[in-house]
């Protein structure tokens, strides 16, 4: 039976602009609350949690940093006192620097760590914090991860990105695989998404992915926020990847 979103407590990280963004408005239409999860820009967090209650549903912002493991657990535990509880969670924020894959110096070893901390340690916290309260859901829970393209191909950002999305993605098969039956986990992998950020790749870097994908163009940012709903109300998919990328890495699939 499809998981009605009507009424459900969401969690988004990094929840304040781009794929957080829709992805947080996306839920809000579904009838679901959601809790919108920002770092440092708490203007920007407060208009997507305004465009949310639009939706007649409630709405907070909550504040803290996916890059430490305590202020994961913390996260949790101020949507479930805001909101009243937590039926889903989206681990959408992450991190990384614009460097040369070919040079092996180019990101310095604590940011390889913050790679590591941001794009595995932090999913892995917070469905940790969020487990107690799943479980006693009559329904159980929803954790969903935003992956990348970058973890079954040989591109993207940086380095650091591309193997850290690539253990964030083993992370979600063997949650998928352990954490049921209440539990349901899955990570959608975002291509070239012209956000904020995506928008820093130079404009010849865009034409290519652009060129490059069977579609031939970028992956559409609803398109990629539906299909975390998709996720969300489907009883029958865990453990699993959904590539949404417009045909840019189809051998990755």
């Amino acid at each position: 039976m499809p998981y009605d979103l009507k009424g459900r407590s969401v969690l988004v990280t990094g929840g304040s602009a781009g794929l957080g963004e829709v992805i947080c408005i996306s839920f809000a239409a579904q009838g679901a609350n959601v809790a919108v999860n920002y770092f440092n820009r708490l203007e920007p967090a407060q208009k997507v949690a305004a465009a949310c209650a639009s939706h007649d549903v409630k709405s907070v912002v909550v504040k803290g940093d996916m890059c430490s493991t305590a202020e994961c657990r913390r996260v949790v535990e101020e949507t479930i006192k805001q909101l009243g509880g937590i039926d889903i969670v989206i681990s959408n924020a992450g991190w990384t620097r614009f460097s040369d894959f070919a040079d092996l110096d180019a990101m310095a070893e604590e940011e390889w760590d913050k790679c590591w901390a941001a794009n595995v340690k932090a999913p892995l916290a917070l469905l940790k914090a969020a487990k107690p309260t799943f479980e006693a859901n009559p329904d159980g829970g929803v954790f969903i991860s935003t992956g990348s393209i970058a973890a079954v191909s040989q591109g993207g950002s940086s380095m650091p990105y591309a193997v850290t999305k690539a253990a964030q993605l083993q992370l979600i098969k063997c949650l998928g695989a352990t954490q049921g039956p209440k539990i349901r986990v899955n990570t959608v992998l975002p291509g070239l998404l012209l956000t904020e950020w995506g928008s820093k790749y130079s404009a010849e870097r865009i034409q290519a992915a652009k060129d490059d994908a069977a579609l031939k163009h970028e992956t559409d940012l609803q398109d990629c926020a539906d299909a975390f709903i998709m996720l969300a109300k489907n009883t029958s998919i865990t453990g699993a990847r959904i590539q949404v990328d417009a045909g840019l890495n189809v051998q990755g699939t």
